[in-house]
């Protein structure tokens, strides 16, 4: 086997992993990858303005995808930067490489320019965590890390001095290859046994699907039909039962229905379906549960689970399914019947006329043009509240930081989907607040000639966070923003701007930015009112 440089083995081997992108930033601590990189067409590598874009957006390409996303950045301020958007991996449970440079090995350990002790730095957001020592462990350290981030379904960070990719090395004898299983989990028998038991005994059930249902919505929706179970459909799992399912509920929590409260404090056996929802407070108050999960370190987590099934969920309700009496549609009538006044009322909100563009008129609004495959990523403020109420999802697709919950999310979503799915529409909602946390890479989007629709509801402040402080009792304080015209940002990168204050000028823009082939910021003023919290 001739000698070729380590950086070339990693280019490779990305390759075999199928990776086809990276977002990141060049600069001196990895500067000779960057010579090897440049010379590949088979990876296509995007420069964002900030590597906690690049992060962040790694984090949503593999939401989306199921797929590893990677990012790449220097040492010392652009490993800092990195952390966000590891920590959103690492709290939504998605496989993230990092890419990460170090001063010369040579250096290592001698307090030089931009040097910080990254082992620690990375030591509680990392699945996998290791620094190269030499350029001949680096090709089993990279699959290592790639298997580890796929398994432990979290970001793997690899920390590489940049003088060891321009090292010759001969792999005469490899210790690892590219090759990964993706484990299927089946039900242990004694498990579904129980289940099923707890279930026949059942008057009032209630569903509650989490993102585990990616990929088994077919079987949920059979289960809760063969049953007459309402279903409720936790946040990250938003459109993956369509919302206009006459047994879908909605959410549940703060930004929650009351259809689906209700339904939880009246039932007497709660399925816990994929999710691990952490609110115990919406949850019933001692109803048992029956609770499927791939990962058993969360079955009983939250709430104290009866029977425990970790398992694949498709696998394990298509059983039950069989295998379960079909109940009585008493309970489920009822709640049909609520979650339809629920309806007629989002209808109604969103259909009148007022003086001043209210919230839910804009999600009305996007939804006339909303396209059956569409992808939106929601960005996290009020603006989450009211989509999770008033947006209707059906075969479309959400993406957004559900766990760590951190602000500036959408656009490196939006930047992501539109690179993943160029064929698909892609729509960013976003408070001014979010989106003025990261804009300077909508620039990202025009360079890279990604059509997209941000929507920016606009009300110059931090509203959630004046909502918690009155919840609290506490006079709202340092919650209003400064205003920046966002259409004219858009203009001045190269993409285009329309401001809205008015439902007219919204729907003019929207039809505009839905037949553009630039990405195209409306800038929506919206009334200063309350989203509708329970």
């Amino acid at each position: 086997m001739s000698e070729q440089k380590a950086g070339q083995y990693v280019i490779d081997l990305l390759k075999e992993w199928k990776v086809n992108r990276i977002y990141g930033m060049p600069g001196d601590s990895i500067n000779e990858f960057f010579e090897v990189l440049r010379q590949e067409e088979a990876i296509q590598f995007i420069q964002i303005r900030h590597e906690e874009t690049g992060a962040l957006a790694a984090s949503a390409y593999s939401k989306l995808t199921g797929e590893i996303g990677v990012c790449l950045s220097i040492a010392g301020p652009g490993a800092v930067h990195l952390q966000n958007g590891l920590y959103d991996a690492k709290k939504d449970k998605t496989p993230v490489l990092a890419l990460v440079g170090q001063i010369s090995s040579t250096l290592v350990g001698t307090d030089n320019f931009q040097e910080l002790k990254l082992e620690s730095l990375f030591e509680e957001v990392a699945v996998y965590n290791r620094r190269a020592e030499s350029a001949e462990q680096l090709p089993d350290l990279l699959n290592q890390a790639i298997r580890t981030a796929y398994a432990e379904k979290g970001p793997a960070v690899l920390i590489v001095p940049d003088d060891l990719f321009t090292t010759k090395i001969k792999r005469q004898k490899t210790l690892t290859s590219s090759a990964y299983s993706r484990p299927r989990i089946r039900a242990a028998k004694e498990d579904l046994a129980a289940g099923l038991e707890l279930l026949q005994k059942a008057k009032n059930p209630v569903i509650l699907a989490g993102k585990g249902a990616k990929g088994a919505k077919a079987e949920v929706l059979a289960f809760a039909e063969k049953i007459n179970a309402p279903i409720i459909v936790s946040l990250p799992a938003k459109g993956m039962i369509p919302d206009e399912h006459p047994q879908n509920m909605g959410q549940l929590g703060q930004l929650g229905t009351k259809q689906s409260y209700e339904a939880m404090q009246e039932t007497d056996l709660l399925i816990l379906a994929g999710t691990a929802f952490p609110y115990r407070d919406y949850l019933p108050p001692n109803a048992p549960a029956i609770q499927i999960d791939i990962d058993p370190r969360v079955i009983g987590k939250y709430y104290p689970a009866t029977v425990g099934i970790a398992a694949e969920l498709g696998p394990t309700l298509a059983w039950l399914t069989e295998e379960a009496n079909e109940k009585e549609d008493t309970f489920l009538k009822k709640y049909i019947g609520k979650r339809n006044d629920w309806h007629r009322q989002l209808q109604d909100e969103m259909a009148e006329e007022t003086e001043h563009l209210q919230p839910q008129q804009v999600i009305a609004e996007v939804q006339r043009i909303l396209e059956p495959n569409a992808i939106i990523s929601l960005d996290v403020g009020s603006v989450t509240i009211w989509s999770a109420h008033y947006l209707q999802l059906s075969s479309q697709q959400l993406v957004l930081s559900a766990w760590l919950a951190t602000m500036g999310s959408g656009l490196p979503g939006a930047l992501a989907a539109k690179l993943a799915y160029p064929d698909k529409q892609v729509i960013a909602l976003a408070g001014d607040g979010g989106f003025s946390m990261g804009m300077q890479d909508f620039v990202t989007a025009v360079k890279y000639d990604l059509p997209m629709i941000i929507v920016i509801f606009n009300n110059q402040k931090i509203q959630l966070i004046e909502e918690e402080q009155k919840s609290i009792g506490n006079t709202p304080t340092n919650i209003h923003l400064a205003n920046i015209d966002f259409a004219a940002f858009a203009t001045a990168c190269g993409g285009q701007g329309y401001t809205a204050k008015t439902r007219a000028e919204l729907r003019e823009a929207l039809a505009k930015a839905k037949e553009s082939k630039k990405p195209m910021v409306i800038d929506a003023y919206v009334e200063d009112v309350s989203p509708p919290m329970r």
